[in-house]
């Protein structure tokens, strides 16, 4: 049984093949396997941690293509099924060089929201140590139900749960419906992650320390939101910092959040007790994860440009060294 496991969507990327236009001035794009806790899972795997998917692909060949990318990076697909009715869900992203991405989503609905309750794997969950999961597959039923209850199942299990919004309002039919089921997932968080550019839609506060004192009030150990190249703040309801990020020529800033997550999680496992974290702790796992989220921005596509652990030391060895 792996030892990290991920729920939600898996889909193909088409992304823009330059940066800072739009969809409609874009002159191709590149097709990439992608899905935010898809890529958590393969960042996971990466990084030496023994991981599983669940989720749902149409039975075609975008959905072969994506279980065969999960298998090649040693991610067990066990739990990864094929829907013989909706097709694999797909995404149009034109990236730019800031951060933020202009996203078409073609899901009507598409395979990645068709996972029932019934198919999640009960006893698959309870063995994991540590769970992900994000708000997209809360979307629609019936795979919020799943997700639901595989949050549940991971919980009674005793894993530690990771949770990223990752805020994607286009695919909700409203948006209060995105921030009433956003909430309803945060109390069974351990670890959520939110990058700044969501932050105010997810809090509905601009300012850090009120949405920060709500989130805690839930129950949640660690909250951290990315900063894109200005790096991260974090804070256990003890102490709190910011770490400053790393300042790359970026090709493609899609998945750096997930690449962000996954190195992230991978650090925080030796730890028990995350309220008794002290900032000499917690920086270097935010610098470590700093520098995963910017060599995530060097290629193309997602699952393509996670980095291992190799490639994460030498970045910060050459950032040391002042080459």
């Amino acid at each position: 049984m792996p030892e990290a496991l991920c729920i939600g969507e898996l889909l193909i990327d088409f992304v823009s093949t330059i940066p800072d236009v739009t969809l409609a001035e874009a002159p191709g794009f590149v097709k990439a396997p992608g899905g935010a806790p898809a890529n958590v899972a393969v960042g996971l795997a990466k990084l030496g941690v023994d991981a599983g998917f669940i989720g749902k692909v149409g039975a075609d060949a975008f959905g072969d293509f994506l279980r065969e990318t999960l298998q090649q990076n040693a991610v067990d697909t066990t739990y990864l099924i094929a829907d013989e009715i909706s097709r694999t869900t797909l995404a149009f992203v034109a990236t730019r060089s800031d951060g933020m991405k202009d996203i078409t989503f073609y899901r009507h609905p598409g395979a990645d929201i068709q996972l029932s309750p019934d198919e999640i794997g009960t006893h698959y969950i309870q063995s994991a140590e540590l769970f992900h999961y994000g708000s997209v597959s809360l979307s629609h039923s019936p795979t919020r139900e799943a997700t639901l209850a595989a949050i549940q199942a991971a919980k009674a299990g005793r894993a530690r749960l990771s949770y990223d919004p990752n805020v994607r309002v286009m695919l909700w039919d409203d948006p209060d419906d995105a921030k009433y089921w956003i909430w309803k997932a945060m109390p069974y968080a351990d670890v959520v992650k939110i990058s700044d550019e969501e932050w105010e839609f997810i809090t509905d506060d601009v300012d850090l320390e009120q949405g920060i004192k709500h989130i805690l009030e839930l129950g949640v150990k660690l909250i951290v939101v990315t900063l894109g190249e200005r790096g991260c703040y974090y804070t256990n309801g003890f102490v709190d910092g910011f770490v400053d990020g790393f300042g790359v020529d970026v090709v493609d800033t899609l998945g750096a959040g997930d690449a962000f997550v996954a190195a992230m999680l991978t650090q925080l496992r030796q730890y028990m007790d995350l309220t008794a974290l002290e900032r000499d702790q917690l920086d270097p796992i935010m610098r470590y994860a700093n520098a995963a989220g910017a060599l995530a921005t060097q290629k193309i596509g997602v699952i393509p440009s996670l980095p291992t652990p190799s490639e994460i030391e030498i970045f910060l060895q050459k950032i040391i060294d002042g080459s």
